[in-house]
């Protein structure tokens, strides 16, 4: 059958009339047959049926299978709307949390613009290298700018000053590379997705924290001093000689003085009480002819403390020097990162230039800088080019580590190169005695500093700031060199050290000074000196000229103090023994005197010791001047007790040191027993360490 046949039997068809008896029959029957099925068995026709089947099914006349398999497919369709809302869901969350933990993220994406254009360029399309820096902007920086602590210590090594027109000088290509974090304006959309998922990944990991500023490191309590026992009580039968050498530090003090101002006591090992009383210079009488650089004045007074003993004050005042000798100086300056605060470079360089002021025009420095290696800032140049010297200065800058050693030997070989027969050949060392790198042994450094002193190079110590203050070894290296060792916290006590006290501090007019005292068992029970721990000597050394001692500068004063406990006094704290040999016979020509006075002393250019002696009476004849030095003098003797060790003072307290001191401050031009004053107040109100 072809296509034609059979439209022609279709439209036969469609011409036949239909009968409507049999179409009502057809129709009632099969709606008859519908309303069977689905009236039999509902509990069955419900359990072939899903419970997700569409909410319209009952609008429509399915079969069973045609409507399980419409159930199904409505099943999943909401499956997939519910797996994908909680999907959703998840998502949102997570960027919430992402974008609270990572505050980069809620910031608006750089926008690249076009470097802007200068009028000079806006004729040409090129645009020079510096240019381009001066107009990049760096956009999304962190809080801080500080780098990792590996590329800090790499900075650091590679930034030491090591000459004059090196300090100062920053790689900054270098700076500029570790501070450029931008994106380039032609990076792909690819490159941009790599650098937003890197950040989504360091959100999670902890951040390093931000390096602290090296002045806020160096608050840390990290101050070195040496814990000696106070001297103890002895007794005049069974040790009657006391020997030691003589101090003229003040270091103590002035540290004392710093940490006072900053409202807090100082601990007990920084306080020496022989360098607190010798800070202050007292009125001692010279000698009538200069057959000696010195002659000692003896005081005895009730100890204010304790009335049933006494206080023998020993002073010696030396000459001052009417003409000076030439000077040779050496500035050997720490330039390590540990110096980088106000109170440490920056101070030392104002110290220098007031010590330049009182220089004479022949004097010459030179300049030797330490900090991770060593340099030479500055050869020898004549104090006349006083210009010169200040600029090399100027350009110091703290940066390194520190390696004091190979500073201080580069020192030793610059001023054997310039050394000066009639001159002063010192080296001044200014540091915060952080020698924490390049020294092996600091007993072996003391031993070169001491070899290069009997070559006439001598070695003084300015000590600055604090948290590094290494205390004891400056103060070993300032007695194995000949030298003084000095505390700088202001630049007033600059001015008080270097120009006020120039003299003292750079020419000696008496080397290897000693002083020896042998007690009367008759006059005195017990004695104890006070202060001078650290400078004890055995009795043969006195007359050893070999054995080095302290040495004493033009004009200073040196005050040295002993309680001694009269004979028969029921102030005495050791009790006599029950089977020592009888009462030692007295002399009637050595029972007026509580002892007997030896000291020894060298020439500058000596070798060989002179000795002074004097004694002690019980009764002298003691002016009004002598008095008043001596009550001073006991004063701060009672106060660095106080600080340090108050178990022999009994009752008395801050408020007799403050009454003592008051009364008995004398003229004080420079102020500086008023502000001793002024420290024992704020004693009283500061907090301890």
């Amino acid at each position: 059958m072809n296509e034609d046949e059979l439209k022609q039997r279709l439209a036969a068809q469609a011409n036949t009339p239909i009968d409507p008896t049999a179409k009502r029959a057809t129709i009632a029957a099969a709606l008859n047959e519908f309303k069977r099925v689905h009236a039999a068995d509902p509990a069955s026709r419900e359990k072939n049926q899903k419970k997700s089947q569409g909410i319209f099914h009952w609008l429509r006349l399915t079969s069973r299978s045609h409507h399980d398999d419409r159930s199904r497919d409505m099943k999943f369709a909401q499956q997939k709307w519910l797996l994908g809302s909680v999907a959703t869901g998840c998502v949102a969350v997570f960027a919430v949390m992402l974008s609270l933990h990572n505050p980069d993220l809620t910031a608006p994406p750089p926008v690249d613009k076009p470097p802007a254009r200068t009028p000079a360029a806006a004729g040409s399309n090129h645009v020079s290298g510096k240019e381009v820096v001066e107009e990049v902007k760096v956009t999304g920086m962190r809080e801080s700018l500080q780098p990792e602590p590996e590329t800090q210590r790499h900075a650091l090594q590679e930034y030491d000053a090591i000459s004059a027109k090196d300090i100062g000088a920053l790689p900054s290509h270098e700076a500029a590379r570790n501070l450029q974090r931008f994106a380039s304006p032609a990076a792909s959309s690819e490159a941009k997705r790599e650098v937003l998922m890197k950040r989504e990944a360091s959100s999670f990991m902890p951040r390093k924290p931000d390096l602290e500023p090296p002045h806020q490191l160096e608050t840390a309590d990290r101050d070195h001093f040496d814990t000696v026992a106070t001297n103890p009580i002895k007794v005049t039968r069974e040790e009657p000689v006391s020997t030691f050498s003589i101090d003229v530090d003040t270091a103590s003090y002035s540290f004392v003085r710093r940490q006072l101002n900053r409202g807090q006591l100082p601990q007990k090992a920084a306080v020496r009480l022989e360098e607190m009383v010798n800070y202050f210079p007292y009125d001692y009488p010279l000698p009538s002819a200069a057959t000696a650089p010195f002659k000692p004045t003896i005081t005895v007074i009730p100890a204010p403390w304790n009335q049933a003993k006494r206080l023998v004050h020993i002073g010696i005042k030396a000459l001052p020097l009417a003409h000076p000798p030439k000077a040779n100086l050496v500035f050997l300056l720490d330039v390590s990162g540990s110096m980088g605060s106000p109170d440490k470079l920056p101070l030392v360089k104002q110290s220098m230039e007031l010590l330049l002021s009182g220089l004479q025009p022949t004097d010459t420095v030179s300049i030797v800088v330490y900090a991770g290696a060593a340099g030479t800032v500055l050869e020898p140049t004549p104090v006349a080019e006083q210009q010169k010297i200040l600029a090399a200065l100027d350009r110091l800058n703290a940066g390194g580590s520190t390696a004091g050693a190979q500073g201080i030997e580069l020192a030793y070989q610059l001023a054997e190169a310039n050394y000066q027969r009639d001159a002063v050949n010192r080296i001044i060392l200014a540091t915060d005695g952080d020698f924490n790198v390049g020294i092996a042994d600091p007993e072996q450094l003391k031993g070169y500093v001491e070899r290069k002193r009997a070559n006439g190079i001598e070695l003084s110590i300015l000590g600055f700031g604090s948290g590094n203050y290494n205390d004891a070894l400056m103060q070993q290296l300032a007695q194995n060199g000949n030298g003084v060792a000095a505390y700088i916290d202001t630049l007033s006590e600059a001015q008080k050290v270097l120009v006020e006290q120039a003299s003292g501090t750079l020419f000696t007019v008496a080397k290897d000074v000693k002083i020896q005292v042998e007690f009367n068992p008759a006059t005195v029970a017990e004695y104890r000196l006070l202060g001078y721990e650290t400078r004890a000597l055995k009795r043969e050394d006195f007359n050893n000229d070999a054995v080095d001692a302290g040495e004493i500068g033009a004009g200073h004063t040196v005050t040295a103090i002993y309680e001694i406990t009269p004979a028969g006094s029921k102030a005495a704290l050791i009790d006599s023994q029950r089977y020592a040999a009888a009462k030692i016979a007295t002399d009637t020509d050595k029972a007026s005197e509580y002892g007997f006075l030896k000291i020894r002393y060298k020439q500058p250019g000596g070798s060989e010791s002179q000795l002074i002696s004097a004694p002690i009476p019980v009764a002298m004849d003691t002016t009004q001047t002598q008095l008043r030095e001596a009550q001073f003098g006991a004063a701060v003797a009672g106060f660095a007790q106080w600080l340090k060790d108050p178990r022999y003072l009994g009752n008395w307290s801050l408020d007799d040191a403050l009454k003592l001191a008051q009364a008995n401050k004398g003229d004080d031009p420079y102020g500086y027993r008023t502000e001793f004053v002024q420290l024992v107040r704020k004693a009283k109100i500061a907090k301890p360490m």
